[in-house]
């Protein structure tokens, strides 16, 4: 029984160390941002046109998008915060789609990251959009014909290239099933660039990662 209980203890400490919070935490209370950003035409082959998602109807092209602004601590990160600030209209979720795919998105991604901000539904919304906007996508990526296979570590380095105020601890690019899939910037409150927590910088090691071309 003992033995049961040392393990059950372990384990919980465990995943608590690596993960979340537990959701509700107090809303402004963290240290730092993680601005993700997806590479849209390797969502959709994912997971986005097996969902039928808006984001990926050829008419679009997207390239580049904003997954989301998350708040962070140096350990683990807050979720689905108690605030006293309203969700967003809808108007205001369906203007975020230029650059986040869906409304759907960015209600979720305010639902999720927003509360814990801080900041009232369209506060996050703008500082949203000037995050993103403030990062340099590498134009290179638009231009391809056809689908390739690269080294992740290459597109890390395009970026860092493009935006050089940024050093290698502040960015970090995920793979997910062999396609690249985010890079992901971190940034403090005042979105000047800062170096990733440990659990944030997982860097993907393919060496022959898939990008997809916009359609």
């Amino acid at each position: 029984m003992r033995r049961f209980f040392k393990a059950a203890i372990l384990t919980l400490l465990a995943a608590v160390g690596t993960g979340a919070l537990a959701d509700g935490e107090k809303a402004g209370e963290f240290d730092y941002y993680v601005l993700a950003l997806s590479w849209s035409p390797n969502w959709c082959e994912i997971e986005g046109d097996a969902k039928g998602s808006e984001q990926c109807a050829p008419r679009h092209d997207h390239g580049w998008t904003l997954h989301g602004l998350w708040p962070q601590f140096h350990r683990g990160w807050p979720s689905y915060c108690r605030t006293a600030e309203a969700p967003p209209r809808r108007s205001a979720s369906a203007a975020m789609a230029d650059i986040m795919g869906t409304a759907g998105l960015a209600w979720h991604q305010w639902k999720k990251h927003g509360t814990c901000s801080g900041l009232s539904a369209r506060g996050y919304f703008d500082l949203s959009r000037k995050a993103y906007e403030a990062i340099n996508r590498p134009q290179i990526f638009r231009k391809l014909e056809r689908e390739v296979t690269l080294p992740a570590s290459l597109v890390e380095q395009a970026f860092l290239k493009e935006n050089p105020e940024f050093n290698a601890d502040a960015v970090t690019v995920t793979c997910r099933d062999h396609f690249i899939q985010e890079v992901r910037l971190c940034l403090s409150k005042a979105l000047e660039p800062v170096p990733c927590g440990r659990d944030v910088i997982k860097d993907c090691r393919l060496k022959d990662a898939r990008f997809t071309p916009i359609r």
